[in-house]
């Protein structure tokens, strides 16, 4: 992976149709789900107005080859969800934001970019935050080699003097 790029970005409160898999591949599973669902709504057909985050819920585990998968995409408050897909409210927060491109870092891979912005934190005037981490997804229809990924990290500020919290994104 080249030199970490981060930017500090800040998620407003959103409301999200949600889908979950848990399966031995759920990123596909609940994807494949969640297109589903979303497709035809149209909130697909623009990703800069409806982003698509992911996280994994719950998280892989050694002892066992099943892990969850969950899938967002902003919704309107009217927007009716049924079957599978159930509507959340984010409350939104600050981010560390690194982008993961698999083509560039495919021998060291995601969990590795995820390390190096943990580190990043770490070592930043921000501590970790409590709200969710997540993936944004450029492409969800990419394939696995294909991928690029926002990584949001959840961080708050720390008390420093000086210390500014950027615009709502």
């Amino acid at each position: 992976m080249k030199e970490l790029q981060v930017r500090i970005v800040k998620l407003k409160p959103m409301r999200v149709a949600s889908v979950r898999v848990v399966s031995e591949t759920p990123e596909r599973d609940a994807w494949g789900r969640m297109k589903a669902w979303a497709e035809p709504r149209g909130l697909l057909a623009n990703i800069q107005e409806h982003p698509v985050f992911g996280f994994n819920n719950p998280d892989p585990s050694p002892d066992r080859k099943d892990y969850g998968y969950e899938f967002w995409v902003p919704i309107g408050k009217d927007t009716k969800v049924e079957g599978e897909v159930e509507a959340k409210d984010f409350r939104g927060g600050l981010y560390a934001v690194t982008t993961c491109d698999v083509r560039e870092c495919k021998l060291e891979g995601i969990p590795h970019a995820w390390g190096m912005l943990a580190k990043w934190v770490e070592s930043s005037k921000y501590k970790f935050g409590k709200h969710q981490m997540l993936e944004g997804i450029h492409n969800p229809d990419a394939s696995e080699s294909e991928l690029v990924l926002d990584l949001y990290c959840p961080i708050e500020p720390t008390r420093a003097r000086g210390a500014s919290v950027p615009k709502t994104h």
